[in-house]
């Protein structure tokens, strides 16, 4: 997506922290064999622990779950996440008594998709049911909702394998009533969880001091801009065209002003309506919500113990890399980190590119 220049825009919350916000101090360098054999050792230590701890354990004491049923209004269904302030919820079938996969974003952007095309179906919207999302799918030739679970006791490990195999950025638990037989949804993991719990209790983290540009982790061609001035239903067109989660915004130069996210579209249709999806990014990005986190960036040689270190002090979804001029040269993304965590030096495997 091209830019169209500079904009007069006031600059929305959540401005772009600089890069050197994951730096550490100075040092010498130490000998790249001792770096390489570090690198080594904490990955393996990362692995392990993931395979000894299960999903249950990254869940905190006290947590809400909110689960929906697939008979409720795709309206009301948005009016629920907004007023909860969560982005996901598994899904319900009453009349099957199961789990039937997880709503996201992803799936209100396919509605806007299918409304789009078939403009004469609007009329029809505040009639549509969760359950008629397949036909959605269908219609516009999108992949299905995520239905993949896991059992809460199986090792973390796996429930990480299954979240890259599927492309899935989080992932239900599971469990089966030993004497009714039905599932029991007991919670959501997702990346951020999975990232922070090493964070906070793996050591070794703090072995990982290899840059990233030397690992190979993120994406650095073929990535997907917008500018304050693009509208918003174009960068929505951008995220199911290149199957991503977010568009970073910059100027004409290509310095890094915001990150337009999936999610930030829940914000302009929460009311029920999709008038404001003509809006342009900068007037879009005015109406996120305060609690934005603010976007994050790194340098090429920046490394994934400071990374780690972020993740541990805050929320941190992604990371967008930039040059010392705050241009955009990558982006990082969770998934790109959990995928080199588990595989790096263990053989191919299609996982996910955000």
């Amino acid at each position: 997506m091209s830019n169209d220049g500079d904009t007069n825009f006031p600059l929305p919350p959540g401005p772009v922290r600089p890069s050197d916000y994951l730096r550490v101090e100075h040092r010498d360098p130490e000998p790249v064999d001792i770096v390489d054999k570090e690198q080594q050792e904490a990955l393996r230590a990362i692995r392990q622990f993931l395979k000894v701890r299960t999903s249950y354990d990254v869940l905190p004491v006290s947590f809400r779950l909110v689960i929906l049923d697939t008979s409720l209004l795709v309206n009301k269904s948005l009016a629920i996440l907004v007023q909860n302030a969560i982005v996901s919820a598994p899904l319900w079938d009453s009349k099957r008594s199961r789990f039937a996969g997880l709503l996201t974003s992803s799936d209100y952007i396919n509605v806007i998709q299918y409304y789009w095309q078939f403009p004469e179906a609007m009329k029809e919207i505040d009639k549509f049911r969760l359950d008629s999302l397949r036909e959605v799918e269908k219609a516009i030739g999108a992949n299905p909702p995520e239905t993949v679970s896991i059992h809460p006791m199986k090792p973390l490990y796996e429930a990480c394998r299954r979240m890259l195999k599927s492309r899935a950025r989080r992932i239900p638990l599971v469990d089966v009533d030993d004497e009714t037989k039905q599932d029991m949804v007991v919670s959501v993991l997702t990346q951020y969880r999975i990232l922070k719990f090493v964070a906070v209790n793996v050591k070794e983290t703090g072995m990982l001091r290899k840059p990233l540009c030397d690992i190979g982790v993120g994406t650095y061609e073929g990535l997907s801009t917008a500018s304050m001035d693009t509208p918003v239903i174009d960068v929505i067109h951008t995220l199911v065209r290149k199957k991503i989660s977010s568009v970073p915004i910059v100027d004409s130069n290509g310095v890094v002003l915001n990150v337009y996210e999936a999610i930030d579209i829940l914000s302009l249709i929460k009311n029920g309506t999709y008038d404001e999806l003509g809006l342009t990014v900068g007037e879009a990005l005015l109406k996120r919500p305060d609690d934005f986190p603010g976007v994050h960036t790194c340098s090429e040689h920046d490394r994934l113990d400071t990374i780690f270190d972020a993740i541990r002090r805050g929320r941190v979804h992604r990371l967008i890399v930039v040059d010392g001029e705050n241009r955009l040269k990558g982006m990082v993304t969770l998934s790109d980190i959990l995928q080199y965590l588990l595989l790096e030096g263990e053989g191919d495997f299609e996982g996910d590119s955000d």
